[in-house]
């Protein structure tokens, strides 16, 4: 993020807007997304905690316990959903070594000032063979082209991302520490044209809006 604490403060202003899109234009496209999840969730070790949390729709929906975020606001929102939340960024996270067994970031790492801090600090925070599970809109993707767009025209929330390709988000996992077991795509309807369920598909397709990453830590660690 260009700005966090002006991004922190677009959150803290808009949480309710950002919350309604899950019921209203993104009722569907949520439903999507968490149907892809539910393909990596046997997979995981306990217990779970999601980075960039927000109002804990995802969390709510797939059983993480635990979340994060910077904005108090959100986290408000996702603490009447059940979940047990704590204010704070994903470069500095307030848990010692080894405390979860996955943990996830749902379109967050566009959100954030340093990717690859983030993911070595999720690094240090899993047990040893725990695994990272990314929910990502891939810059080479038409959703991810479709948000970049408005990221140029100036729109409040896309203006504080940065969208990744593939390549730079396997080199920044790698880079962490990680190694890729799975990808998983969805989401091949187009941008305002989501009218009916989709299942996920096995492995990379830059058609798809939504990727989901799933890597294990590696056993010698973080390589940063």
């Amino acid at each position: 993020m260009a700005n966090l604490k002006s991004g922190v403060a677009l959150f803290n202003c808009l949480a309710s807007d950002y919350d309604a899109w899950f019921e209203e234009k993104g009722k569907l496209v949520f439903i999507i997304e968490v149907r892809a999840f539910q393909e990596v969730l046997p997979l995981l070790p306990k217990p779970w905690l999601e980075v960039g949390v927000g109002s804990g729709r995802f969390s709510q929906s797939l059983g993480i316990e635990t979340g994060l975020d910077p904005s108090s606001e959100l986290l408000k929102i996702a603490k009447s959903r059940g979940i047990n939340v704590f204010l704070g960024k994903g470069e500095n996270v307030p848990f010692t070594d080894g405390s979860f067994g996955a943990i996830f970031l749902i379109v967050t790492l566009c959100f954030v000032d340093s990717p690859l801090e983030v993911l070595t600090e999720a690094n240090r925070l899993l047990k040893p063979g725990g695994k990272i599970v990314l929910g990502l809109v891939l810059r080479e993707s038409p959703w991810g082209q479709f948000y970049q767009a408005k990221k140029e025209e100036g729109h409040r929330f896309y203006e504080h991302a940065t969208f990744h390709c593939q390549a730079e988000v396997t080199r920044l996992l790698e880079q962490a520490g990680f190694s890729i077991e799975r990808i998983i795509s969805t989401l091949f309807q187009r941008p305002g044209d989501v009218k009916r369920m989709e299942l996920p598909q096995k492995g990379f397709s830059a058609d798809a809006g939504f990727t989901i990453i799933l890597a294990r830590k590696s056993l010698c660690g973080s390589q940063s």
